[in-house]
This record gives structure tokens, sequence and C-alpha cells, in this order.
């Protein structure tokens, strides 16, 4: 921070008190609240908003949004980083919004030189991430409503759950919409429960038999009728809203894929082994698109939580696992490391000896993924797209004790 930089501090999204190098920010607008936030920033005319430092307790929402677009220069603060400095500046553990922001303006003022701020994302990138994890939330909430059906149906309809193993599948819906309750299947009779099986391409000599024999006797195990009339009918209402939640996160999807093939890294993204349209997507939203955000691998597998923390307290050792990272991007590098292992021998190679080791599945993949970054960065430095002959030369010429692997036939 240079000497001359002003500096304000904001706390939750809120301008608050705020101290200058010099002395305290004047500026009684500042403290007026969020509804006089704009208005009190702008106010400042005689500071240039490129030389402005901002300390703030997120990196995220509109407070920030309005801070970008005006030029400057944010500094997001980690939550309990942000603690820490209360805490040493109030040890008796008081705490207000006037004492806060001047906590975080006086450590931007001494450590702020250690600090990088926030560089603004592109449009793209940035609309791209917002609909990858909305739609992860909206996937969230189909599971849950994915539980509370099978739980109902546990109650009332056990041959439902015996015919059917996948309920997050669009026709088990429509078999509980059709078929309410035990009594409503065995009357309908085995007409319709061919047609219902035909019509949703669920016939096979396999299953076929055994779904119609659990269809005969459906009523001869369920729950009383007044647990019935209950449950039914909240099975049939989730049923409803499982059906027009799939639709939403079509229409989520189709959207990511259109945002995705405009990127400018979708060829790059898309190249990686087992991400496929879902996760390539994930993986390029989160990461983004500004290459100074990550100047060594090592600062992105931190990141994305793969990198794992030392503890060294005198003769212990040990390495835990890091929990103050992007969850979204470490979730998506969970589920990628996993699909690539069908793709990669190598991958399933160094997969199976961490698992020799003694490590857990969670454990191995993260392992995995901690090596996929290293791979991904310098792809995503280079711009080059993922090779495997150029990775399989790679690791020759450097002696991978990989290749001295040979993979378990399956």
């Amino acid at each position: 921070m240079e000497g001359t930089c002003p500096i304000i501090a904001l706390r939750s999204g809120e301008v608050e008190v705020g101290k200058n190098l010099q002395g305290a920010v004047t500026g009684d607008q500042l403290t007026q609240g969020p509804g006089r936030r704009v208005q009190g920033i702008t106010a400042l005319d005689h500071i240039r908003f490129s030389t402005l430092g901002v300390a703030i307790e997120t990196n995220q929402g509109a407070a920030v949004d309005q801070l970008l677009r005006s030029q400057v220069r944010v500094y997001p603060m980690q939550p309990k980083a942000a603690e820490r400095y209360r805490d040493r500046h109030v040890p008796s553990g008081s705490k207000t919004d006037q004492a806060d922001a001047w906590c975080f303006a006086d450590a931007l003022r001494v450590d702020g030189q250690h600090w990088r701020p926030l560089a603004p994302e592109d449009p793209l990138t940035e609309e791209l991430r917002l609909l990858c994890r909305d739609e992860v939330e909206l996937i969230t909430q189909r599971t849950a409503l994915v539980n509370q059906i099978q739980q109902a149906l546990c109650e009332y309809y056990p041959a439902a759950l015996e015919a059917f193993d996948d309920w997050t599948t669009a026709f088990t819906w429509d078999f509980v919409v059709a078929f309410p309750t035990p009594e409503a299947l065995v009357k309908a009779g085995k007409r319709k429960w061919e047609k219902f099986l035909h019509s949703h391409k669920l016939w096979r000599p396999g299953t076929a038999e055994k779904r119609l024999e659990i269809f005969a006797r459906a009523d001869q195990f369920c729950g009383t009728a007044a647990v019935t009339r209950a449950k039914s009918r909240l099975a049939v209402s989730t049923a409803k809203v499982l059906h027009s939640l799939q639709k939403q996160l079509e229409e989520y999807r189709s959207a990511i894929e259109k945002l995705f093939a405009q990127h400018p890294d979708h060829d790059l993204f898309g190249s990686l082994p087992g991400a496929g349209n879902k996760l390539a997507p994930r993986l390029l939203s989160e990461i983004g698109a500004h290459r100074p955000e990550y100047p060594d691998a090592q600062s992105l597998q931190c990141v994305a939580g793969t990198a794992p923390i030392s503890y060294v307290s005198g003769q212990v050792r040990r390495a835990q696992i890091r929990w103050h990272c992007n969850r979204h991007l470490r979730h998506a590098v969970h589920l990628w490391s996993d699909c690539s292992r069908k793709f990669c021998a190598w991958a399933q190679t160094y997969y199976q000896a961490q698992r020799e080791k003694g490590k857990s599945h969670a454990c191995a993949l993260r392992c995995l993924g901690q090596r996929w970054l290293k791979i991904l960065w310098k792809m995503w430095q280079t711009g080059q797209t993922y090779d495997e002959a150029l990775h399989a030369l790679n690791q020759q010429k450097h002696g991978s004790w990989v290749l001295q692997l040979k993979p378990k036939a399956t």
C-alpha cells in the first residue's frame, strides 16, 4: 500500500467508519448504512478511486460489485483473519460496527502490502459461475425431495421402492402419479402395468416379469388406510414438484452449455478426461480466466483444497486436510478425479496405489486431484488442450513411478 493511499473499511456489505493513513476518513455519509452507500462513496470527490483501498469481509455481493465498478482496489478479508484482527485490537471481546471497521482499515494499513486486491471477473465467466453454483443447489434440492418421496413410500408403499431402484429418474415420479396407492396399482391390472413399462421404455426381459410380480402383490404389505391417504398425497405432491424442478434443471443445463461453448477456454477444459459437459463448465467457472490469479500450480491446489496443511509442534509432525478453500471448486475437482479414472489408465493406477497404502476413497481422490490440478494449471497457463500422448512422454521423461505400476485387471 502506498503511503498516500486512503483506506476505508466495510463489513458485511455495509459501509462503516474507516481510517486513512494520515488520519480518520471524514464524511458522515459513510456511516449512514447501506441506503446511503453509493452516495457516501461518491461524496469523496477529492479521492482518486484508483488509489482508494477498501477492506471488506466478503469477496462477493452487491457491495463488492459496486466498488469494483467504481475502480477502487478491493481487499477481501477471510472471516477468520478478520476475527483475529478484531481480537488483537479489542481483546476484551467488545464488538461494535465502528470498531470492526477501524480494525479492518488498520489491518489493511499495516499488512496491506502482503494482500492481493480482488480482480474483477469478466461477465461471461461470472455468469457461468453463478449458473453452475445455482445448478448444484437445485440438484441438492432434488436430492432432498427424492429422499422425502422415498421416505413417504417406505411408510405406505414398499412395493414401489422394491420395483425401482433409481428415484432420480422421471419415470419413477410418473409411476407415483399414475398409481398413487398400492390399491390403485393392483386395481389397474396387468394390461396397464405393461403399458406403463412399454411407454417409458422400461420393458426388459430380465426385469419385466419381476416387476409385474411385485405389482401383483403390492397390497399385501402396505400401510394402514389413514397412513396411505396421508402419505400418498405427500408422495404425489413431491413427485409433481420433482417434475417441475427437473424441467428447471434442464433449462439451466441448456444455458450453461450455451455459455460454455462461447467461452475462449471451452476447448481447453472440454479436453479434460472425465470432465464431460457438466464438470468442465464448473471447473472453468471456478478457476476463471484471470491467469495472474494463480501464479503457480500450488496456489491453485491450495484454493481447491487438495493441498494439505502441515502441523508441526515440537515432535509432532503431521499433515491435515485443508478446510479453508473454495468448496465449490473442491467439489468439482473431487468429482472430476473420480470420473477421470474411467478414461485414464494412469489415473486409475495412481488411485489404486493410494488405496493400497491405506488411504480412504476420498483421500485417494484428493491426492489424484492434486496431480490433475498441476496438469490443468500448466494447460491453463499455456492455452494447450490435454494430450494423453504428451503426458505419457512427460511421465517417461521425468521417470514417474506411476509407469512402474501396472493397473490390475478388472
